[in-house]
């Protein structure tokens, strides 16, 4: 009436972990993030600066507050 059930075992390798793989990917990665922020902080202030220098009004006028002219009486 019940069959009878076969169970087979398969050897499986037990699975080791890398600590060195993960920490030398980690700075690996860590190190493309520092270089992608020190690039664009790089083009970002040299336009800064260029624009600055090009622009024809000085520090004072650009940081001052700009009042409108109290209309005529």
């Amino acid at each position: 009436m019940l069959a009878e059930q076969a169970v087979t075992w398969i050897k499986v390798p037990r699975p080791t972990f890398d600590l060195v793989g993960v920490v030398l990917s980690s700075l690996g990665l860590a190190g493309i993030c520092a270089g992608v922020a020190l690039s664009l902080g790089t083009v970002l202030g040299v336009g800064f600066i260029v624009r600055g220098r090009r622009a024809p009004q000085s520090l004072a006028e650009r940081l001052s507050l700009h009042l409108l002219e109290a209309p005529p009486q």
